[in-house]
């Protein structure tokens, strides 16, 4: 998977190689989809949801540029798997999921690897988490037209969201940083991603 879906594309990041390549992404799909766990593409994990394929996660963790210091803030977290990559590479890291079903598998495959630094919580990821703001990367794992207001207030300045944009269909995964004047905006790729909405 790192070697022909990674490495041989445009990841570069020798840290995300690295964890991409260390954390077992088959103990975050369910048992009779662990065959398909280093294909690169998206696979469901229930209640609706998926788990992004893997070059999409390294993109989207590269994009955010993190360091052993840096403050993440994840909505969407799924089956924990990103939140384990961010968490081997970030000082401490945030996942916001709506589903507490998910979120409590998430907490507990992330628990059993050892990754004390990563937080799972169940709630409105729109919304952001400003008891722990102002982040260095903010990561969403779910689509919008445009980004929410509360989760660009939160970065610290110089920090990144990185959120897929677009209708349902296709989107395109962006990456805004916040600057003193402001914020700039650039395209990585076209994506497609489940949409992000309100728990149930």
């Amino acid at each position: 998977m790192v070697r022909h879906d990674l490495r041989e594309r445009d990841i570069t990041d020798r840290r995300v190689l690295a964890t991409l390549a260390a954390v077992p992404r088959e103990c975050f799909v369910p048992a009779d989809l662990c065959g398909e766990a280093y294909a690169d593409r998206p696979l469901p994990i229930g209640h609706g949801q998926t788990i992004s394929q893997p070059y999409i996660v390294a993109l989207m963790t590269q994009a955010a540029r993190l360091t052993r210091h840096s403050r993440v803030l994840e909505v969407g977290g799924g089956s924990g798997y990103h939140a384990a990559v961010l968490g081997r590479i970030a000082g401490q890291v945030w996942s916001v999921e709506r589903v507490p079903a998910l979120a409590a598998a998430a907490r507990q495959r992330l628990r059993a690897l050892g990754l004390g630094n990563v937080h799972v919580l169940v709630g409105d990821g729109r919304y952001g988490y400003p008891a722990a703001a102002p982040f260095h990367a903010v990561l969403v794992a779910a689509a919008t037209t445009d980004p929410p207001p509360a989760l660009l207030q939160q970065l610290a300045p110089g920090g990144r969201l990185v959120i897929p944009l677009g209708p349902p269909d296709v989107q395109d995964l962006v990456v805004w940083e916040r600057t003193p004047s402001g914020t700039t905006r650039r395209v990585l790729c076209p994506c497609c991603f489940v949409p992000l909405v309100a728990p149930r």
